[in-house]
């Protein structure tokens, strides 16, 4: 079984992401039974279907909206966001606009080309499991959500940037 990290630990991944094969299409595909992520065009298709079940999640490729899925963000156990390539960087956009702007609160996992180096960030703007390339070692990954003690700038996890978190010299002995 593939392995993932979700919530700072290395669990075992019990979702299958559902890629179309040639000549399939979002309309026709059939979704087999289990936990699987689907893709966002099949997801739009199939929606009614779909919505019926509790172990779909759904995947947004770099270049669709998330905004398509404000109606259904509630009941989805997990969203994916594709990184097609580690220079893609559309995917921290889409993780920050499911957080703040539509309120997801589920599973929100980064897939494709994830890299170590990104995963700090990747967290700030709002992921909590990372779907790591093969051909990288997972536990070295895992350390990479440490890798900075403090943040200087506001974001997902935290609401208040450092000048405003931190007391400063003579002000903070006045107070």
């Amino acid at each position: 079984m593939r392995e993932i990290i979700k919530d700072k630990a290395v669990v075992t991944d019990d979702w299958t992401i559902l890629h179309l094969a040639e000549g399939e299409t979002p309309e026709t595909v059939a979704v087999p039974a289990g936990k699987f992520i689907v893709p966002l065009a099949v997801w739009e298709a199939q929606r009614t279907g779909l919505k019926k079940r509790a172990d779909i999640g759904v995947w947004i490729a770099s270049h669709e909206r998330p905004e398509v899925l404000k109606d259904d963000v509630a009941q989805l156990p997990v969203i994916a966001v594709d990184f097609p390539k580690f220079s893609d960087g559309r995917g921290f956009s889409i993780a920050y606009n499911l957080r703040v702007r539509l309120g997801y609160a589920g599973e929100l996992r980064a897939i494709g080309d994830v890299l170590r180096d990104q995963m700090f960030y990747m967290q700030r703007v709002g992921f909590n499991a990372f779907a790591t390339r093969e051909d990288r070692n997972i536990h070295d990954a895992l350390k990479s959500l440490s890798d900075f003690s403090e943040a200087y700038q506001a974001a997902w996890d935290r609401k208040l940037p450092l000048y405003r978190r931190a007391e400063r010299g003579q002000k903070a002995a006045q107070e």
